[in-house]
């Protein structure tokens, strides 16, 4: 895909690099945010994870490749990518913890975001998949122009209080020429 001369500039204005354990307070911070907003997007909760401490985040950072949408200094975004374990497993990776803070939403961070991720995958691995609220529409255009296509549905995935979230369940197989964009 070649970059437009808007996206060249977002790119500029963003900054999107690998977190390490030295970013833990600020990992920790935008991911308590997102889970104070949302948790469902994120399939834990605001209270599980306050009461982890920075080493559990650095730990997470040190063993996972997690990106960062930096702009003006702050940590704006993140999503997580993951090689699945066990040898039959090995060629599937799995996209995760994709979020933007809404006050920059709109802007191209998460495609920025997704687009980095996916080209750490495809020297990785043959298959990302990642699961969707099912009713995320922004979420599932930005996923599905990519090229994820959804293969099924987890019926009540989560729950908080007394609200079911079903997931979709979605895959970008890169050796299908149609999956990739």
């Amino acid at each position: 895909m070649k970059a437009s001369s808007g996206m060249l500039a977002l790119k500029l204005e963003s900054i999107i690099r690998r977190l390490g354990p030295d970013d833990a307070f600020a990992f920790k911070a935008i991911r308590l945010e997102a889970l104070k907003s949302a948790p469902e997007l994120l399939r834990s909760t605001f209270e599980l994870e306050d009461k982890l401490d920075l080493d559990w985040f650095a730990g997470r950072l040190a063993d996972a490749h997690v990106l960062g949408a930096i702009r003006n200094e702050q940590l704006v975004g993140t999503a997580g990518f993951a090689i699945q374990q066990g040898q039959p497993n090995l060629h599937k990776g799995r996209l995760w913890g994709m979020f933007v803070q809404p006050s920059v939403r709109n802007l191209g961070i998460g495609r920025l975001l997704l687009n980095d991720i996916l080209d750490v995958a495809r020297g990785s691995v043959e298959i990302v998949q990642l699961s969707v609220v099912k009713d995320n529409w922004p979420a599932k255009k930005l996923y599905e122009s990519s090229g994820f296509r959804e293969f099924g549905v987890e019926h009540k995935a989560s729950k908080y209080g007394d609200t079911y979230y079903d997931e979709a369940l979605m895959v970008i197989d890169f050796s299908c020429k149609s999956d990739v964009a």
